[in-house]
C-alpha cells in the first residue's frame, strides 16, 4: 500500500483544535448563509491577525476562493497576470475563466516560483489592442508553488507598478501560514496594496476551508449575492468558519495556524539535511523539490513512498503539520537506500 505522508500537505487530517472548534460550533442553532455568530467571530480573528479592516467570507476550496476573487478584479474581456507556474495557471482547470465568464491568464517568468520584476514590467507595458485580452489584475502567491517565500518588501516591489497602472491585486495564500512561519510579516499585507487575500486553512491543518479577505472593501459590494451566484454561499456557513477559531486561537499571533506551520517548515529543513539528491530550489517553507531521475523515483515508490513529479520535473516532497521527526527519518533512510 502506497504511503502518501510526503505527497502533499493536504493528505494529513485536521489538527485537534480544528475538530474541537467544529464540535463546539455544532451545538445549538445558528442563522444561515454566513450570518451566524461563529462566522462573525472567525472574521474578527482574521481582522485581528491582519491588523486591518476587511470583509471576510469562507469557501470550501482554494480554487473556488481564487477564482471568485479574480472575478472581482477582472472583467470577462480582461486577463490576470500571474507566475507561469502559479496554481491558478496550472492546477485550477480554467476555473478563473469559468467563474469570470472568460477571464484570461497571462503567465510570467521567474525563478523558483517568484515573478521577476523585469518580466512583470514588460507585461505591464504591453499596449492595449483589440485582439488580445488586456491585463487588469496581478495575482501573487506566498509561499510560492516551489516553497520559496516573498518578503513584504518583495511583494511591495511587484505590487507598486501594477497599482500605478490601476490594476487590482490578489494574493493566493494557500500556504500563507508557512510563509508567516518563515518570517513573512502578515500585518503588512493590507499596507502594500493587496486588494483580495485568500488565506489557506486546508493545507495548514484544517478541514476544508479558505478565508477570502476583501481588504479593498469597495470590491465587496453585493458580495453575498455574488457568492450565491457562484454557488459558494453555503447554508450552514458556521462549519466553514468554525475551523478558523481553532486555527487562530484567541490571540492575534496566528495561534496553531502559525505554530503548526513552523513545525512543518522545521520538518522540511530536517528532511533537507537527510536528502541525498540535489535540491532544485531553496527550502524556505514546507516543501522540497529534488532532482531525482525516473529510476530512483520508481525505486522509492517500490518501497512504498509516493511523491509527485512536479511542474519543473523535480520530485516534490511536502511536510505538513502532522509530519513527525520519526517519519522524516524513516523517509531519509529510504532515500539513502535508493540513491
Amino acid at each position: 500500500m502506497a504511503r502518501y505522508d510526503f505527497a502533499s500537505d493536504n493528505v494529513a487530517g485536521a489538527m485537534p483544535e480544528v475538530i474541537a472548534a467544529i464540535v463546539a460550533a455544532n451545538a445549538g442553532t445558528a442563522s444561515g448563509y454566513g450570518t451566524d455568530h461563529v462566522s462573525a467571530m472567525a472574521a474578527d480573528r482574521i481582522r485581528a491577525l491582519l491588523d486591518a479592516d476587511a470583509e471576510v467570507r469562507f469557501t470550501a476550496s482554494g480554487t473556488a476562493a481564487n477564482a471568485f476573487a479574480l472575478t472581482c478584479l477582472a472583467q470577462p474581456h480582461e486577463a490576470v497576470l500571474a507566475h507561469e507556474h502559479a496554481h491558478i495557471c496550472t492546477d485550477e482547470t480554467g476555473a478563473p475563466g469559468f467563474f469570470g465568464q472568460g477571464v484570461g491568464l497571462i503567465g510570467l517568468p521567474g525563478a523558483s516560483g517568484k515573478i521577476a520584476l523585469p518580466g512583470l514590467e514588460l507585461a505591464l507595458n504591453e499596449p492595449d489592442v483589440s485582439y488580445r485580452q488586456p491585463a487588469a489584475a496581478l495575482s501573487l502567491t506566498n509561499a510560492t508553488e516551489y516553497g520559496t517565500v516573498y518578503s513584504a518588501d518583495d511583494l511591495a516591489a511587484l505590487i507598486a507598478p501594477a497599482k500605478a497602472k490601476g490594476y487590482g491585486v490578489h494574493l493566493d495564500g494557500a500556504r500563507l501560514a508557512n510563509a508567516v512561519a518563515a518570517g513573512f510579516d502578515i500585518r503588512r499585507v493590507a499596507q502594500i496594496g493587496v486588494d483580495i487575500l485568500v488565506i489557506g486553512g486546508t493545507k495548514a491543518g484544517s478541514t476544508p476551508t479558505e478565508a477570502v479577505v476583501f481588504l479593498n472593501k469597495d470590491l465587496a459590494r453585493r458580495l453575498d449575492a455574488r457568492l450565491k451566484h457562484a454557488g459558494q454561499l453555503v447554508s450552514k456557513g458556521r462549519f466553514l468558519s468554525a475551523p478558523w477559531l481553532g486555527l487562530l486561537g484567541e490571540g492575534a499571533d496566528g495561534g496553531p495556524w502559525a505554530a503548526r506551520a513552523a513545525h512543518a517548515n522545521a520538518m522540511a529543513q530536517k528532511l533537507a539535511g537527510l536528502m541525498p539528491f540535489p535540491l532544485r530550489h531553496p527550502v524556505e517553507a514546507n516543501g522540497l523539490f529534488v532532482d531525482m531521475d525516473d529510476a530512483a523515483l520508481e525505486r522509492l515508490r517500490e518501497r512504498g513512498w509516493f511523491v509527485y513529479r512536479f511542474l519543473d520535473g523535480t520530485a516534490r516532497f511536502m511536510c505538513s503539520w502532522a509530519t513527525t521527526p520519526e517519519l522524516v527519518e524513516e523517509l531519509g533512510e529510504a532515500l539513502k537506500a535508493v540513491a
